[in-house]
């Protein structure tokens, strides 16, 4: 079992609507970008993260010259619990391990993101970049193997103060043509099918708490991030009671500022964290009003995404990282962070 992945960052914990160091009790503002790959790059010989290009330096330039003090990273259940292609789940898990020592080396947490249940299964189709069709393999649910994810990753780091949890990436109702069923717990907490085509607060919170309470036997210490349904955006009617649980929402350009607080409204007296905004380089005046909002709500978050659609750095990425114009953006909202609330100046 991995130890002192960490380099001696400290606990994190809640209080009423903040998100603070457990030794010092000051204020820790947590901002950083999401670097996704590893739920979906297929392993090469050399393994996982030389597939998905995930290296030291890039680590480096996300904190030391971003001024990250997070990276949320997605990751596939499937592969941390079976392995993928010849390379095992231990090979898997301790990419995940590379990439956190890494993030903590500098003084940055890591957001291990629950993203995808597999790479085979397809739930439905949405728009890509071209306004065209492309797979979706983010589950609207959880399934049965979930819990034994989660049971596995809390093992694995209960001593390790610098990973975060997020439970399960965007919750939301099947597509139009989504004909997979759901997985919701009956009133006995057993997995079950359902046909349902929605996934509301009744469907997902009894899948949080479920979560949450499976990762707290195991890992009493260390935040929980539980996401809103539709989505990822709405918090209303999501609530886990329970110690260090911090709520998240996604927000982009789709939805309209007049119903971002509105879709938070629930959780204003626990910390919320933005754990995915982004946008193309047309999206600027979306992100200039977006970040005056997150900053006068005192909302962490983590931009998206270092590597694909609406990518914040152009490719090829290395060894320039040149930024695209909305990714010098959110590089420049980076350093204009309060250095009061980052974890290395505390």
């Amino acid at each position: 079992m991995p130890r002192d992945l960490s380099s001696n960052l400290p606990d994190l914990i809640t209080a009423g609507s903040r998100i603070l160091r457990a030794d010092t009790m000051q204020p820790v503002l947590l901002r950083g970008v999401n670097r996704s790959g590893l739920e979906y790059t297929e392993p090469t010989e050399a393994g996982f993260l030389q597939a998905a290009g995930f290296t030291a330096d890039e680590v480096w330039e996300i904190v030391e010259s971003w001024h990250s003090n997070v990276i949320r990273v997605p990751f596939n259940q499937d592969w941390a619990l079976h392995g993928r292609r010849g390379h095992s789940a231990g090979e898997y898990l301790t990419s995940l391990d590379q990439v956190i020592a890494w993030a903590a080396a500098l003084g940055a947490y890591t957001i291990v993101d629950l993203q995808w249940l597999d790479a085979e299964t397809v739930y439905g189709h949405v728009k890509d970049e071209h306004q065209g069709k492309r797979e979706n393999h983010v589950a609207p649910t959880p399934n049965d193997e979930t819990i034994e994810l989660w049971n596995t990753l809390a093992t694995r780091y209960r001593e390790e103060p610098a990973v975060l949890f997020d439970l399960l990436n965007e919750p939301h109702d099947p597509l139009p043509d989504d004909f997979l069923p759901i997985h919701v717990l009956d009133t006995n907490g057993v997995v079950v099918e359902s046909d349902s085509g929605f996934v509301g607060p009744e469907e997902w919170t009894p899948w949080a708490a479920r979560l949450v309470q499976e990762v707290r036997q195991i890992r009493p210490n260390g935040l929980l991030l539980v996401e809103g349904v539709d989505w990822g955006f709405d918090l209303r009617g999501v609530r886990v009671e329970a110690p260090n649980v911090v709520y998240s929402a996604h927000i982009y350009s789709n939805r309209k500022p007049r119903t971002w607080s509105r879709a938070l409204e629930n959780a204003a007296d626990a910390p919320v964290f933005i754990g995915e905004w982004g946008g193309t380089d047309g999206d600027l005046d979306f992100a200039r009003t977006l970040t005056a909002w997150m900053r006068q709500q005192d909302l962490g978050w983590a931009a998206w995404s270092w590597v694909d659609y609406p990518k914040l750095v152009q490719p090829p990425r290395a060894p320039v990282y040149e930024p695209t114009l909305f990714g010098a953006f959110v590089r420049e909202e980076l350093r204009r962070v309060d250095a009061t609330k980052t974890i290395r100046d505390v």
